[in-house]
């Protein structure tokens, strides 16, 4: 099963992906036509927000946990 920082991790590292390849997505698509160009970049863009809003509520959920954690009551000694 793959743990939450580990989705955490992964999240990030595709979003950093995506966010170097953005330069390069304008040369590869610099050959087709402006309606598919503009579709391509209109995909990628949305991948990216869900990407970060994906990141977003991971940190979240890893927020609340942590909270959880440390305001779960200990037994006494």
């Amino acid at each position: 099963m793959v743990t939450l920082d580990e989705k955490i991790q992964r999240t990030q590292r595709l979003l950093r992906k995506l966010q170097e390849d953005e330069p390069m997505l304008a040369i590869r698509l610099a050959h087709v036509g402006h309606e598919q160009r503009e579709s391509s970049q209109r995909f990628a863009a949305e991948i990216l927000a869900q990407t970060q809003a994906e990141l977003e509520r991971l940190l979240e959920v890893q927020a609340a946990v942590a909270y959880s954690e440390m305001t779960f009551p200990a037994p006494a000694d």
